[in-house]
């Protein structure tokens, strides 16, 4: 069994630097040049996982294979690297504390007092261990938040006994950002010296700093930074905006620090880097001249990261088609019968956003009626898919108080009810339907042409189904159920026949859509929307 080197990637001055992307990009580098590695998320709140946390808070909740609920920066990690995350990827205080907790209930300190130091970092370290253990060459650790933060505490304080107890096998990896203060006209290193400063005051010195910065960093300005924070010249590195995210990895590539992170570790490395498909991606993202206007109709698009693995998918699916589409979002709140033309009548495409609550709900409706009737290509993920379900019962069946029984618990027309397994169930977090479930295509899907197959496999989130007792009813009026999971019958897709493009899915196909490998259903929905 091979000896897994750990980069640890600890951020300062500001929480949103980037430390995600840095992470995916270096492993995407690492990947590139034949290692093998997965990347992990510390992160420092005391919820067990972000699955209960309204996406105001944290963004959207990524769901991996195994039913995890993640924080959304496994997306990216997924994403770059093209690499499946699992439950082990991301851990938090709460799951730490929880686990430490139950030891002491069962007995197993002896007795002891049980204290931050040794038993909470001896935990934090066992899990970030624990990914070493499945043989990969590298596992990079993201530490969420930043240094000095009190929660960030005993991650720190892990990072340092690890560097003792895997002596030549670990580095660390600072952010930090260099302000340009327009007034004076010039980059400010303070922050990042005090970052540094405040890091080796519990004991940890950096190997590598990454500078977040708008302007270009001048020879003088690294110079400064390696001598005032003990690093060497070549172990500054510059991490300056780019026009896309997916850039980032050809930007780090230029700055070595693949290389950098090679030499510290005294691991011989080929000079060339095959990155050539994902260059021929990027210049596409960036230059496609086709372009496409898509509505994403949602209740937080005044949050654009509560719906950041659909927007990335769109842009890779785009860049399959060579087209770039450009993404309005619309709040659902704000769409009623007498706006939604005028909202509406310019798209190429409408895609209606997953969520949970009747907030919004009818604007939702409204805007699928409006796709509906006016051959407007048209896709529902998840609620996106019950809300089409409901307005077709609506308005076609004339089962006019038709609902979902999460919004009116009464509705005579349950089209959309609970799940039976979740019946019982009183807790909310990680209980729902979650992970990677089958679903078998009927041949005459829309989505069997790009699936190129007809059994597949997609990731779930959701409590609520299709209710099987109106399938025919639906069906005989031109709604099929096209995708159905051979074990529980649950109606996973639902498409109208005589209409351009009009697809729901109970599944979430946007956590599974990657740079180089982009989602089926996204790209036969941009190229509907193409011919539109």
């Amino acid at each position: 069994m091979k000896e897994t080197n750990y980069i640890f990637i600890t951020g300062g001055v500001t929480s949103s630097l980037g430390k995600g992307i840095i992470s995916s990009s270096l492993a995407k580098l690492l990947k590139a040049r034949g290692f093998s590695v997965t990347i992990q998320k510390l992160d420092p709140y005391i919820n067990i996982d972000p699955g209960t946390l309204n996406p105001y808070e944290h963004g959207e909740c990524f769901v991996t294979d195994d039913g995890a609920e993640t924080d959304l920066d496994l997306g990216h990690y997924e994403r770059f690297t093209d690499v499946r995350t699992s439950q082990a990827n991301n851990v938090t205080t709460g799951r730490i504390y929880q686990t430490v907790i139950d030891k002491e209930r069962r007995g197993d300190y002896l007795g002891k007092t049980v204290q931050i130091i040794p038993h909470i970092t001896d935990e934090i370290q066992r899990r970030i261990r624990l990914l070493g253990k499945e043989d990969y060459d590298f596992v990079i650790t993201e530490i969420g938040g930043t240094v000095g933060d009190i929660e960030s505490f005993p991650y720190i304080e892990a990072i340092r006994q690890l560097k003792w107890n895997l002596e030549g096998r670990t580095i660390v990896i600072h952010l930090t950002l260099v302000p340009y203060l327009s007034t004076s006209k010039e980059l400010k290193t303070k922050p990042t010296q005090h970052s540094v400063k405040m890091l080796l005051e519990n004991g940890v010195q950096p190997d590598i700093l990454v500078l977040r910065t708008e302007r270009t960093l001048t020879k003088e300005v690294r110079e400064k930074v390696a001598k005032f924070c003990n690093v060497n010249l070549s172990s500054v590195i510059e991490s300056i905006d780019a026009s896309t995210i997916y850039e980032v990895p050809i930007l780090m590539q230029k700055e070595k620090l693949d290389e950098v992170v090679l030499q510290k570790f005294k691991i011989p490395y080929k000079e060339t880097v095959d990155l050539e498909r994902w260059k021929s991606v990027i210049k596409k993202i960036k230059n496609s001249t086709c372009s496409l206007k898509i509505a994403l109709v949602g209740k937080y698009v005044e949050l654009p990261d509560a719906y950041k693995s659909i927007n990335e998918s769109l842009i890779h699916a785009g860049a399959a088609i060579d087209c770039k589409p450009k993404i309005t979002f619309l709040h659902s709140e704000k769409i009623e019968e007498s706006s939604v033309k005028k909202l509406l009548k310019d798209f190429d495409g409408i895609i209606v956003a997953p969520g949970f609550g009747h907030r919004g709900i009818e604007g939702k409706i409204t805007a699928i009626k409006f796709a509906r009737e006016n051959n407007i290509p048209f896709f529902g993920i998840c609620l996106g898919m019950q809300c089409a379900v409901i307005e077709f019962a609506r308005n076609v069946l004339k089962l006019k108080d038709a609902n979902s029984t999460e919004m009116h618990q009464n509705t005579p027309f349950p089209v959309i009810d609970l799940m039976e397994e979740q019946k019982n169930i009183n807790d909310l977090g990680g209980t729902m339907r979650l992970g990677a479930y089958k679903c078998v295509l009927n041949e005459k899907s829309k989505l069997i042409k790009e699936y190129n197959k007809k059994d597949i496999s997609e990731r779930h989130r959701h409590r609520y189904e299709f209710n099987n007792e109106y399938k025919k009813e639906f069906e005989n009026k031109g709604m099929m159920a096209t995708g159905i999971n051979p074990n529980s019958g649950l109606v996973e897709i639902v498409e109208i026949e005589n209409h351009k493009w009009f697809v729901g899915v109970q599944f979430h196909p946007e956590y599974k859509s990657t740079v180089l490998n982009p989602h089926p259903v996204f790209i036969s929905f941009l190229k509907a929307c193409k011919k539109k």
